[in-house]
């Protein structure tokens, strides 16, 4: 699997949120159209079968971009 960069995930992941938040707020075909479309993005991205998963892969992504970023900068924390 190619890794995403840390943008396009944080960014991917910020679009499922809104979705996922618009729709549950007020679903209607084109909250859910936009929200099957934010799930198969990050599917796709993570390689993963589920959102549950996809979700579970992000934040290890993330971990693993902010442990070598940590690294690189010599104790630097990313900022949020």
């Amino acid at each position: 699997m190619i890794l995403p960069v840390q943008k396009e995930l944080r960014e991917a992941l910020a679009r499922f949120a809104q979705a996922r938040i618009e729709h549950d707020v007020h679903p209607t075909g084109s909250t859910s159209r936009s929200l099957e479309d934010a799930t198969h993005t990050l599917c796709v991205m993570t390689g993963a079968r589920t959102i549950e998963q996809a979700l579970l892969t992000a934040d290890t992504l993330l971990e693993k971009h902010a442990g070598r970023t940590h690294s690189s900068r010599g104790g630097e924390a990313l900022a949020a």
